[in-house]
C-alpha cells in the first residue's frame, strides 16, 4: 500500500468522525436495536400528508411496504391518494390518528407544509414510531434541536426528506474533496431559481369562504388563527390550483414555511454541508434583499454564512442566492463554463443516453450505470460532448453549488449530481478518488431498511438536525439588517436580542409539541 493511500486513509478516518455510522450506511444490522424487524417483513406505515409531495413519498414506499392509515387536512388535495390506496382509514386530525391506529403503525411520514413538521414527528416519535420527514426538517432552530433529541431518546429511525444527500454525486463530490484536489476550500456559492410562488406582496385580501374539502383550523395547526382567503382578482395566483396560501404557496409566508431556503438549500447546500463537514456558523447575514414584505418572504435575497476552521480545513465563507433566472456570475469561473446542472439536450438518440444525462459513468464514457433511486445522475464526459455538438436552446434551470478551493474549483448540481472540476476540461480522462462513502441503497429504502434493524439512514436527524438548524438560522437572518452572531452551545444570537424570538415557535391554544 503506497505512503500516499496511507496518509489519505489516515485523513479520511478523522474527518469521518460524526458523519458516517460505523460499518458505514446500512452495513450488518444490529439485533439490539429496539424495535427490530426481520428486513423480509414489511414495515406498516401511516402518512401525515396525502396531498402534495405526500403523494411520492407515499407511492415509493408502498413499492416494499404497507401502507395502513392516511391523514389529510384537505380531501381534495388528497383525492388522487385515496383513489389508490382506497382501503387504509382516513384521519384529518394526525393526533386522532396516531391515538386510534398506534397498535397498527410501525413508522410514519410526515409531508405537510413547514410550520406542522416537528409537532407532527414529535408526536409520531413519543409513540414509539419511525419517521420520515420532508424538508426542510422543521420551521425553527428550536425544533430541530428538539427532533434531534428526541430521535436518540426514543431510539427510532429517522430521515429527513432531501434526495441528494443519498446521491452518488453527493459522495463523490465530499472525495474529491477530502482527497484535496482542489486544496482548502474557504469560499461556497449556492444558488437556486426559487421561489416560483409568490413573496414579497404587502397586503392580504379579504376572507373568503374555507372550501368544504378543507378544515382550516387543523391546517393552521401550531400558527395563529387568521381567515382563510383564496385571493382573488390582483393578487398573484402562484401555481398549482392558485389560492392565496394552498395548496403551495404557503412556502413563502413566515408563518408557515421556510422560503427558497426551506424548498432548496436542504437539497443545493447538501454536498457542501457534507464535504466540508460544516456543523454550525459563527455568524449569518442577509447581505441583500428585494421586494420585502411584512409577512412574507422578500422576493430576492443573497445571504452569507461564516463557518469556522473544523479539524484541518480552513474557515469558509457560504453565499447562497436565490430567485435567478440563469447561472451566477463568479469571479475566477472560467467564461462559458456550465455550473451546476447542466442543460438537458432538447434531442438525443437512444445510444447516447449517457450524453443526455439519463445515464452516467465513472470517467471517460465507461462503466455506465443507468440512473436510479440511488445514484442520481452521474458525470460522464460523453455528456459535456454532445452539448458541445449540439448547444441546448434553453439553459440549464440555475440550480448548484461551487466549491473554491486554493488548487481549483468544483461545481454540483441541484441534487449533488453531475460532480465536476472546472474547467470541465480535466474531466476528460478523470478517474474518481477511492471511495470511502459506503454508497446509498436509495433514498426512501435507507430510511426503510434502518427501520427494519440497520444502520442508520444517511440524513437521519443526527445529521439533518444540525443541518437544518443553520439553514433557519438563514431564514431568521432575512427579518434583519446586518450580521447576527450565533452561538450554537447556548442557541441564541448574541448581538441582537430581538432577533432571538424567531428561535423557537409560539403554540397556538389547544396545540401541544408532546
Amino acid at each position: 500500500m503506497s505512503g500516499k493511500f496511507s496518509r489519505r486513509h489516515f485523513f479520511y478516518g478523522t474527518l469521518l468522525a460524526g458523519v458516517v455510522p460505523a460499518g458505514g450506511f446500512g452495513s450488518t444490522p444490529s439485533l439490539k436495536m429496539l424495535g427490530y424487524k426481520s428486513p423480509n417483513e414489511k414495515l406498516n406505515i401511516a402518512s401525515i400528508g396525502a396531498g402534495g409531495k405526500a403523494y411520492s413519498d407515499i407511492r415509493a414506499c408502498a413499492q416494499t411496504e404497507n401502507i395502513v392509515a392516511l391523514c389529510d387536512v384537505d380531501d381534495k388535495q388528497a383525492s388522487f391518494i385515496y383513489k389508490q390506496f382506497d382501503k387504509p382509514p382516513r384521519y384529518k386530525d394526525f393526533r386522532k390518528m396516531l391515538d386510534k391506529e398506534a397498535a397498527s403503525i410501525d413508522a410514519v411520514i410526515v409531508a405537510i407544509p413547514d410550520h406542522m413538521h416537528a409537532t407532527a414527528a414529535m408526536h409520531a416519535m413519543e409513540r414509539g414510531k419511525h419517521v420520515y420527514v420532508q424538508k426542510p426538517l422543521a420551521h425553527t432552530i428550536w425544533e430541530c434541536r428538539q427532533l434531534t433529541e428526541a430521535a436518540a431518546r426514543y431510539k427510532v429511525a429517522t430521515q429527513m426528506g432531501n434526495q441528494g444527500y443519498s446521491n452518488q454525486g453527493t459522495r463523490q463530490c465530499a472525495e474529491m474533496i477530502w482527497a484535496g484536489e482542489i486544496g482548502n476550500v474557504t469560499e461556497v456559492h449556492a444558488w437556486s431559481d426559487r421561489p416560483i410562488w409568490p413573496q414579497g406582496l404587502t397586503a392580504i385580501p379579504p376572507e373568503t369562504p374555507v372550501p368544504s374539502t378543507l378544515d382550516w383550523d387543523l391546517w393552521l395547526g401550531i400558527a395563529a388563527a387568521r381567515p382563510f382567503t383564496a385571493g382573488g382578482a390582483g393578487y398573484p395566483a402562484g401555481f398549482a390550483d392558485g389560492g392565496f396560501y394552498l395548496p403551495a404557496n404557503w412556502r413563502g409566508f413566515y408563518d408557515f414555511g421556510c422560503g427558497a431556503l426551506g424548498d432548496m438549500a436542504c437539497h443545493i447546500l447538501g454536498a457542501p454541508n457534507l464535504a466540508l463537514k460544516l456543523g454550525a456558523p459563527t455568524s449569518v447575514e442577509c447581505v441583500s434583499k428585494e421586494g420585502v414584505s411584512g409577512f412574507m418572504f422578500p422576493k430576492k435575497s443573497v445571504i452569507k454564512f461564516e463557518f469556522p476552521a473544523r479539524g484541518s480545513m480552513p474557515p469558509v465563507k457560504l453565499f447562497w442566492y436565490d430567485a435567478l433566472t440563469e447561472q451566477p456570475k463568479i469571479p475566477g469561473v472560467p467564461e462559458g463554463e456550465y455550473l451546476g446542472d447542466l442543460p438537458a439536450p432538447s434531442r438525443a438518440p437512444a445510444e447516447a443516453a449517457g450524453a443526455g444525462g439519463r445515464r452516467g459513468g465513472r470517467g471517460s464514457g465507461g462503466d455506465e450505470a443507468p440512473r436510479t433511486e440511488t445514484t442520481g445522475r452521474v458525470f460522464n464526459w460523453a455528456q459535456i460532448e454532445w452539448l458541445r455538438e449540439n448547444p441546448p436552446t434553453r439553459p440549464a434551470v440555475p440550480n448548484g453549488s461551487l466549491f473554491i478551493g486554493d488548487k481549483g474549483m468544483i461545481t454540483t448540481g441541484t441534487y449533488g449530481e453531475v460532480t465536476r472540476h472546472l474547467p470541465v476540461e480535466k474531466m476528460k480522462d478523470y478517474s474518481f478518488p477511492q471511495e470511502v462513502l459506503t454508497r446509498s441503497p436509495g433514498h426512501y429504502h435507507d430510511w426503510i431498511r434502518a427501520a427494519k434493524g440497520g444502520e442508520p439512514a444517511c440524513s437521519n436527524f443526527s445529521v439533518a438536525g444540525s443541518f437544518t438548524e443553520w439553514i433557519a438560522l438563514g431564514v431568521v437572518s432575512l427579518h434583519f439588517e446586518g450580521k447576527l452572531e450565533w452561538d450554537p452551545i447556548k442557541m441564541k444570537i448574541t448581538n441582537n436580542a430581538e432577533a432571538n424570538k424567531y428561535i423557537k415557535p409560539t403554540f397556538r391554544k389547544g396545540w401541544s409539541f408532546t
